[in-house]
């Protein structure tokens, strides 16, 4: 025998914001979802039904309401910490070493390589340690276009 669906109550404050979020400003996708989610439960459709109408699964609806009833829409529609390791560069860390990277090559080298690179970085102390696949992937994501000169034999 089947539970019986335990109707889903969303405040009327909580509605207006919610459908406010979904309507305004420059959000994150998933959050938008999960919010529209909500919305779709508070009609009476069941999680399903909810999560067919938008793209989720059901057992992500489950939760998403568990969520809401602990701890409000704006914890529902967070995001939890991701596993994996933190990155080693932050912003300003980027900059210094991209700058790091348009400086004159060091003394008895013609051009800038990745392994000089990844070992200037940990010499200057802007990381522990540091791969220079990783230093290769951290200038791949800058903006400004380095030359071949200036960076070694990256082709960019």
């Amino acid at each position: 025998m089947a539970r019986p669906i335990t109707p889903f109550i969303l405040a009327a404050a909580d509605q207006a914001a919610l459908e406010n979020f979904t309507r305004t400003g420059c959000r994150p996708v998933r959050a938008v979802r999960r919010a529209q989610a909500l919305l779709a439960l508070a009609t009476g459709i069941g999680q399903q039904a909810a999560g067919k109408a938008i793209g989720l699964s059901r057992q992500t609806v489950s939760e998403l309401r568990r969520r809401y009833e602990a701890g409000g829409w704006e914890l529902a529609l967070s995001e939890a910490p991701r596993s994996g390791t933190p990155p080693r560069f932050d912003g300003p860390q980027r900059a210094a070493l991209t700058a790091l990277a348009c400086t004159p090559a060091p003394v008895g080298h013609s051009r800038w390589t990745l392994r000089l690179l990844a070992d200037k970085a940990v010499e200057l102390e802007l990381v522990e340690t540091i791969s220079h696949e990783t230093v290769s992937q951290v200038l791949k994501k800058t903006s400004c276009r380095l030359t071949a000169s200036s960076t070694g034999a990256w082709g960019r």
